[in-house]
């Protein structure tokens, strides 16, 4: 299931609907990702996402479809926000769930690393008490964790 959003979301919820009525998932895993309060050595004020509707669900389905056909999985989710986001908020969701937790784990880490660099978000940064702002690139590292999952 896939949905990006601007409002947010309850993760206890999220997982309770995810798994509700599936007594065959022995391993649920999942990732919150929340808007730091430091970025680049200095104080956050906000993140802007930005998105184009349409061509970011098509990329998510894609992606989720890749990870539901590379592991055996009875459910996944990915919920992703939009819009003006403070220092705390929740950002992103991910989670599956297998009848083993190495599926899960394995596919939840696949869904968040492609997201961290490959998902068609753009995220501006606006520091306290600085008039710039600036956009969020992958870092190498980031770049290096999405490479392992392509050479399998």
């Amino acid at each position: 299931m896939i949905r990006v959003q601007h409002q947010d979301f309850d993760p206890g919820k999220e997982l309770q609907d995810l798994t509700s009525n599936n007594k065959n998932i022995g391993g649920l895993a999942s990732f919150i990702g929340l808007v730091r309060e430091f970025s680049n050595d200095q104080k956050l004020d906000s993140m802007t996402l930005e998105h184009y509707p349409g061509m970011t669900e098509k990329m998510l389905l894609a992606i989720e479809s890749q990870a539901l056909n590379q592991w055996p999985l009875d459910a996944s989710l990915i919920i992703h926000r939009y819009g003006c986001l403070n220092p705390g908020d929740r950002i992103v969701m991910v989670a599956t769930a297998s009848s083993h937790r190495q599926a899960a784990l394995e596919s939840c880490t696949f869904l968040i690393d492609w997201l961290k660099t490959e998902a068609p978000f753009w995220k501006l940064e606006k520091y306290k008490g600085i008039e710039t702002y600036e956009w969020v690139k992958p870092t190498s590292k980031d770049t290096q964790k999405t490479k392992r999952w392509k050479s399998r």
